[in-house]
């Protein structure tokens, strides 16, 4: 066993620490984006086929900005070897987190929808959700900003830690909006009378988006408390393929993956009261 043990981890720094396998790595991680991010852009083009008439929904707002994230990540891996060498280092920190910030974004949306018709069945009014929405988001990027900006100022070890733990409260965060807001829906469809249309496969969705989408989160915060404290779970590195490709196979390729093929139902062609329009 201990043999065994000690050839796992001879194979685990080999490969960590060989030119040849981390490209390998980094450009298979590029081609699961680049895969996911055309999946996005061709059910966004499918939505705008079938409803043309109506402008930035909710649902076609979502797709695009899955489409941006994960085209974005595809780039930054295609081209990952070179962004380590670019100078100053911040332009890297700010490469590497900004696709981050906006896939919080894409999924925030989602919690946001929930929650409009979570209110909306419930009669209660939603005219505030929507500049919360706004709000929260322009908070996270402002606070994120200024990280940036002390890190450039001051690059020292202790504000790197206090920029990643602030990605891992961001993301505990969204784990819990998706907990509060899934959950609600998806206890509040349950109620529905058994004959209602479309109930089984709504609650459903509902169920599974929720459970992934908390999951995939809570694992984000635990890897970014990690990659905070750890320097062995260090992901701004080249010399950690393996973790990163399990990090972004679990937090952003598979999750990603899952809700669009849940979420792939087209709207209907008239009388579409639930998606409308972000002002």
């Amino acid at each position: 066993m201990a043999s065994g043990v000690g050839i796992s981890f001879d194979w685990w720094n080999d490969v960590n620490r060989s030119p040849l396998w981390q490209d390998r790595i980094f450009h298979t991680l590029a081609g699961l984006f680049g895969f996911v991010a055309a999946v996005a852009l061709i059910q966004l083009v499918r939505i705008q086929l079938r409803v043309p008439e109506y402008g930035w929904t909710t649902q076609k707002v979502f797709h695009f900005l899955n489409f941006v994230v994960n085209a974005v990540r595809c780039v930054l891996f295609v081209f990952r070897r070179d962004i380590q060498h670019i100078k100053p280092e911040i332009i890297q920190h700010i490469l590497l987190d900004l696709p981050s910030l906006v896939f919080f974004t894409t999924y925030a949306l989602l919690v946001l929808f929930w929650a409009e018709i979570y209110y909306q069945a419930r009669a209660v009014s939603t005219d505030g959700l929507r500049p919360s929405f706004f709000t929260i988001n322009a908070v996270v990027y402002a606070i994120q900003v200024v990280m940036w900006l002390l890190l450039w100022w001051k690059p020292v070890k202790l504000m790197l830690i206090i920029s990643k733990m602030f990605f891992a409260g961001v993301s505990l965060f969204a784990a819990f909006g998706f907990l509060l807001y899934g959950g609600r829906l998806f206890l509040m469809l349950q109620r529905f009378p058994v004959e209602s249309k479309g109930r089984r496969k709504k609650l459903q969705e509902v169920g599974y988006v929720t459970t992934i989408c908390f999951t995939c989160f809570l694992i984000r915060c635990v890897m970014m408390c990690f990659n905070a404290f750890d320097k062995a779970a260090d992901l701004d590195v080249l010399n950690h393929p393996i973790l990163n490709f399990i990090y972004y196979l679990l937090v952003e390729i598979v999750p990603c993956s899952l809700v669009l093929f849940i979420l792939r139902k087209l709207p209907p062609r008239r009388g579409i009261t639930q998606y409308q329009p972000i002002h």
